[in-house]
């Protein structure tokens, strides 16, 4: 089974993550921001994947170091799990309407942690959720899992609807790209 567990201990949170890439979507989420919980779950239960996290933070101050630091220990996650990739699709992408809002990700297990993002300017609150930390959380995906992951906002102006479909599409492009579709190493050079 290709599982990883993550533990992260620093001044401003403490995380434990659990995942199993090959689950069938289950999850125990606990985290003290309300809307990150939600994204959590809704990746777990989209993604297929089997998740636990339990995340502890200095909210007082702000949620950035939380989001920020469970994106961070979900790429060490990933990277661990997926092992030496040999097997891999690699490649995944995925597009997902939500009502008005519809969100495109790519992502490619190169080894080499990139981010692209663009959000058409949207900024905000969901509930006390500032909506530009869903871009710290994808952005410490990717450079920590040594991904290379793109995420576009196509349409969109209902905060809670764009997050959420990030996040879905987070979860479908990523089951796709982990399959395992054979034996071999996906890579002419011979590694990742």
């Amino acid at each position: 089974m290709r599982e990883a567990e993550v533990k992260r201990e620093t001044k401003e949170t403490k995380i434990e993550l659990y995942i199993n890439l090959d689950g069938s979507g289950k999850y125990e989420v606990s985290t003290p921001i309300g809307f990150l919980t939600h994204m959590l779950e809704s990746f777990a239960k989209h993604g297929r994947f089997d998740l636990r996290v339990k995340a502890e933070g200095d909210v007082h101050v702000s949620h950035h170091h939380t989001v920020e630091d469970c994106g961070i220990v979900l790429g060490q996650a990933f990277d661990r799990a997926l092992g030496d990739k040999k097997g891999i699709r690699r490649y995944g992408d995925a597009i997902v309407p939500m009502d008005e809002a519809l969100v495109l990700s790519a992502v490619d297990f190169s080894g080499r942690g990139l981010f692209f993002y663009e959000d058409k300017g949207l900024r905000g609150k969901i509930t006390d959720f500032d909506f530009e930390l869903v871009w710290e959380f994808f952005k410490g995906f990717a450079l920590e899992s040594r991904s290379t992951l793109h995420m576009r906002v196509l349409e969109g102006k209902i905060l809670h609807h764009v997050a959420e479909a990030g996040f879905k599409s987070f979860a479908l492009t990523l089951k796709e790209a982990v399959q395992v579709v054979g034996g071999d190493l996906p890579s002419t050079k011979g590694t990742l």
